[in-house]
């Protein structure tokens, strides 16, 4: 054979793939060897290959034949890539449960207008399952069958026809997506079964196999070039091209130098590739790791062989820096797993308390605003927390929902109660206005102004109206109050002398505070005369009349602990006077009245932005008569004690 071969032409070759050092893989593995064989005087000496390193083809003639390159290279089966767990897939149906069909259905505009929009099935199918999940529950909630009420009767069927036809007019483009996706796959399919017929061709011809390393390349560059092909021709079709391209090394000889330089090269970039995986073991972000991972293998697959005596380390060493990447990814999702489990006992801790406040006795706006502020911070908690465990995300996230549900559908019972209140409460200041209207122009001073008190009287123990009309109402009823008293004030004489009433009255209360307690049965006499004499004086000017009754009702308390202020005065004539103990427990009813007026006062203040100091001052009136409720508390225990 070396007598047909010009030394020229061999130095023309070497030069040739010199050239293409730089991308020699595996297929220069051999070519040095027959090179040089065919330009010794000798035949080369011939070392056995070892069946085990080349299961498919052995070749007994190839000296330190490539085949060996399949142990310490790795195999499919051995790839330590193969041995980490698979990532978790998104659970992308969670992140859309708080969107309204409109939003749902231009998000999948949105998808269905985007380049990538082939490639986002999943996400299209996650936006289709939570819109359906939407509208079923919206459906449930509004009486709408699902049995394809018609229109009139089902105000979701615009949105939802709207969203079918976009879903189909992309299930549409999606199936043809993949069937030209199929037929290019067969189309490739078909060009490297083309390319492994010329490949065996070259490797069974009676040419000299190193002349035919150029078209060797081309093939190689044309295998690379020709894409994916089915999943289920793709170990066949691969295995078969593996076989004749180690074959092509077992026949190939080369010049020994150009081996080694090639081998040099492989080398280079293998350790540059472990250097890669080595330095991506100090990456922080575990996953993207591990994806960058399966990147380099893909690279150092695309790679020949190293020297025979370098093979096994230099696998070892990129083994080695994959396996610390596997354990690093599978320590994070264990990691992962027993968040999950602590975010789901944590959301389940949450659920038990919105079921409980769910469930509480509420009986006041305030009640009701506190409980939704409780609501509202375990909302915001529940917003902080992880996702909980595959399995159990979904049905902890429906639990949660529920009690949410719940609590607010009886609060909207609870308002709308209150709503029909206010309407009859409405109606009754109304009537009063009108009537306040009618008299505020009487001068029958003390007729009317005693008409006015009652009316007064009426309007507190009126509930709450409609927060828009109740400052009006107020001013239109306090307006004519104001416009009566100022004139009767302003007219006053001999028999209406109010500040010679008003005087008598300051008198009477420095009486009171002057007076020296005595025993019980003189106190109680005291009381009763204190008491006849201010009833017995006329009325005061309008704008004094609550400080002063304050100040005799603050004295009347002060000087005698049987003094109930909630009754006024103090009974006249024979009628035997109520026990201490009543009086007290009257003046603990009266103030839990109160409380609760106060409360639902703030419930119809909170939503006006100019009702805060109204809202301090009800909140100030609330705590004050908690405060003194625990007082007649102990009060009324001990007046139990002393009659037992």
């Amino acid at each position: 054979m070396s007598e047909n071969i010009n030394p020229e032409e061999i130095r023309q070759v070497l030069s040739d793939v010199e050239g293409q050092v730089d991308t020699v893989s595996e297929e220069a593995v051999e070519v040095a060897e027959n090179v040089a064989a065919t330009v010794e005087e000798t035949a080369p000496v011939q070392e056995e290959t070892p069946a085990a390193e080349t299961p498919e083809a052995p070749v007994a003639e190839a000296p330190e034949a490539p085949a060996a390159e399949a142990a310490p290279e790795a195999p499919a089966e051995e790839e330590p890539a193969a041995e980490a767990p698979a990532e978790p897939a998104a659970e992308k149906a969670d992140s859309f449960a708080d969107k309204t069909l409109a939003e749902l259905s231009d998000l999948f505009v949105q998808l269905k207008d985007s380049a990538e929009r082939m490639s986002r099935s999943k996400e299209a199918e996650a936006i289709k399952s939570a819109f359906y999940k939407l509208l079923g529950k919206l459906k449930g909630e509004s009486g709408v069958s699902e049995d394809g009420a018609s229109s009139q009767n089902n105000p979701f069927d615009a949105v939802e026809q709207n969203f079918k036809a976009l879903y189909a007019d992309y299930k549409k483009e999606r199936a043809e997506f993949n069937k030209q996706q199929d037929a290019q796959r067969e189309e490739n399919l078909a060009k490297k079964q083309a390319i492994i017929a010329d490949l065996k061709a070259i490797v069974e011809g009676q040419e000299d196999v190193s002349a035919q390393f150029p078209a060797f390349r081309e093939l190689q560059n044309r295998w690379r070039e020709a894409g994916p092909v089915p999943a289920t021709a793709f170990r066949d079709i691969n295995d078969t091209y593996q076989f004749y391209v180690e074959k092509f090394y077992d026949m190939v000889k080369i010049n020994r130098d150009l081996r080694d330089l090639d081998f040099r090269k492989n080398l280079e970039a293998k350790e540059a590739f472990c250097e890669a995986a080595e330095k991506l073991a100090e990456n922080e972000n575990v996953v993207s790791a591990f994806h960058e991972l399966q990147k380099l293998h893909e690279q150092w697959k695309e790679y020949g062989p190293v020297a025979k005596e370098k093979r096994e380390d230099i696998w070892n060493r990129f083994k080695a820096a994959t396996a610390v990447i596997n354990k690093r990814y599978q320590a994070h999702f264990e990691g992962l797993k027993e968040q999950q489990a602590d975010n789901l006992a944590k959301k389940t801790e949450l659920c038990e308390r919105t079921e409980a406040i769910a469930a509480r006795e509420i009986t006041s706006s305030g009640e009701w605003n506190a409980a939704s502020k409780e609501i509202e911070e375990i909302q915001a908690a529940w917003r902080r927390i992880g996702y909980a465990t595959k399995k159990d995300n979904q049905k902890i996230y429906d639990r949660f929902r529920a009690a949410c549900d719940a609590f607010y559908s009886r609060k909207r019972e609870f308002y709308s109660g209150i709503k029909d209140n206010m309407n009859v409460n409405l109606e009754k200041k109304l009537s009063l206005i009108e009537q306040a209207e009618a008299l505020k122009s009487s001068t029958d001073w003390k007729k009317a102004t005693d008409q006015f008190i009652s009316l007064q009287k009426q309007w507190k123990e009126i509930g709450a109206v409609p927060r828009k009309k109740s400052e009006a109402l107020w001013k239109k009823f306090r307006g004519a109050c104001d416009e009566f008293f100022a004139a009767r004030d302003a007219n006053a004489g001999g028999e209406n002398d109010f500040y010679g009433n008003l005087k008598a009255k300051r008198k009477v209360i420095e009486d009171i505070l002057a007076y020296e307690p005595a025993d019980d049965a003189a106190n109680e006499e005291a009381m009763r005369a204190f008491a006849e004499r201010w009833s017995a004086i006329g009325h005061v000017p309008f704008k004094e009349k609550d400080n002063v009754a304050k100040a005799y009702r603050d004295a009347m308390q002060q000087k005698f602990s049987s003094y109930s202020a909630a009754r006024g005065a103090q009974p006249r004539g024979g009628r035997a006077p109520r026990s201490p103990k009543d009086l007290l427990i009257e003046k603990y009813n009266k103030l839990q009245q109160n409380i609760t007026t106060y409360e639902n006062n703030i419930g119809f203040f909170s939503a006006s932005k100019n009702s805060e100091p109204l809202i301090r001052q009800m909140e100030e009136r609330i705590e004050q008569a908690k405060a003194e409720l625990k007082e007649l508390e102990a009060q009324i225990r001990k007046a139990e004690e002393g009659e037992a």
